[in-house]
């Protein structure tokens, strides 16, 4: 296996959260309860809790493709040619900060990455650093992929972890909520979470993509987290490319015109992303992003979502209020919009 000895021996069930008996073959739940047995394939132990996940233990024991289409060695050289139309601004900057945070937490940090198969923008500050243990896992067999796991059920030990990366991976989830709670669970105390996910972005999971977030919904997503930073990762230069992207694509059906397509859009679009290293960090950007990051330290308290409204940075921060209209032949409170009327009758409470 490719998990050291201590990190094996935090390995739990996924579905009950029992110790495992662990041999190059299976992993075995010692829970007589449950008594799961779980294969271990090319090495890669499948700790996948099928009651509630979409994939199957039987994907990953016949090898099937179970989310990433793997592309051809041409169409690979001819991606790596084009410019690109995806600009992640800060996460250079976000790990090295992320870095230096875990480097803190004592002499060698364990971090998961969910979502591992592939490296995320800027992660190489993380994986490239000794000092720094990185356990890669996903829904998907690969050679960088040390467990195969759901994000939903994740099989470790309360308290496993220093931190956790999970770089554009909640919008492929069917419950992101769960996701993070089961974040929240393997976490040491304090420990430290850097996140990211897309707002202005269209589908590009297929069957899995499911979610998107406003800067305050992926706050809220992560509302048992003390927040150390926070802010848009992809602009909306980067959104409005990949808006042009898919109205070219809704033009066309077969898989080599969209091919052709995303060629043409990246050729002629690049450019707008450009313009990101100068919006990203304007109010304005936080209400049109690409996407969002978050970077934040578990906590025993919740965000209340009173205290969430008043963290909004965006642009509607600097509009006057709008007034609204009175209904037909309703008279306006004394004082205008924000002064309640006297009460008349039984006060009642709306959602």
């Amino acid at each position: 296996m490719k998990l050291s000895d201590e990190t094996r021996g935090l390995l739990r069930c996924p579905a009950c959260q029992a110790h495992l008996a662990i041999t190059d073959a299976e992993c075995h739940c010692l829970d007589t309860g449950c008594g799961l047995v779980f294969p271990v394939v090319d090495g890669v132990p499948v700790l996948i809790n099928e009651a509630r996940s979409v994939f199957s233990i039987a994907d990953f024991q016949g090898r099937r493709a179970t989310f990433f289409r793997t592309p051809g060695a041409l169409e690979t050289l001819v991606s790596r040619l084009l410019p690109e139309i995806d600009r992640n601004v800060k996460a250079e900057a976000n790990y090295a900060a992320f870095a230096g945070l875990l480097r803190a937490c004592g002499k060698r940090p364990k971090v998961l990455v969910v979502g591992g198969s592939t490296i995320g923008n800027g992660a190489e500050r993380i994986l490239s650093t000794p000092s720094i243990e990185v356990v890669e896992s996903d829904v998907v067999l690969g050679p960088r992929v040390a467990v195969i796991a759901d994000g939903h059920d994740l099989p470790f030990a309360n308290g496993s972890f220093d931190g956790i990366i999970v770089q554009a991976v909640l919008e492929h989830v069917v419950d992101p909520y769960r996701c993070v709670e089961e974040i929240h669970r393997v976490l040491k105390p304090e420990g430290l979470v850097y996140a990211e996910t897309p707002f202005m972005q269209q589908v590009h999971g297929g069957r899995y993509d499911f979610t998107r977030f406003t800067h305050l919904g992926h706050r809220r997503l992560f509302r048992e987290f003390e927040e150390i930073s926070s802010g848009a990762s992809g602009g909306p230069g980067m959104a409005l490319a990949w808006a042009y992207q898919y109205f070219l694509l809704s033009f066309v059906k077969s898989q080599g015109a969209r091919k052709v397509v995303k060629a043409v859009a990246r050729l002629t679009a690049f450019w707008l992303t450009f313009f990101d290293r100068y919006l990203i960090d304007r109010a304005g950007t936080l209400d049109a992003a690409a996407g969002y990051y978050f970077v934040g330290r578990k906590s025993a308290s919740v965000l209340p979502d009173r205290g969430l409204i008043q963290l909004y940075r965006g642009a509607g921060a600097l509009l006057p209020a709008r007034r609204m209209p009175a209904p037909s032949g309703v008279r306006p409170a004394p004082g205008g919009i924000g002064q309640a009327p006297a009460a008349t009758g039984r006060q009642h409470s709306g959602r």
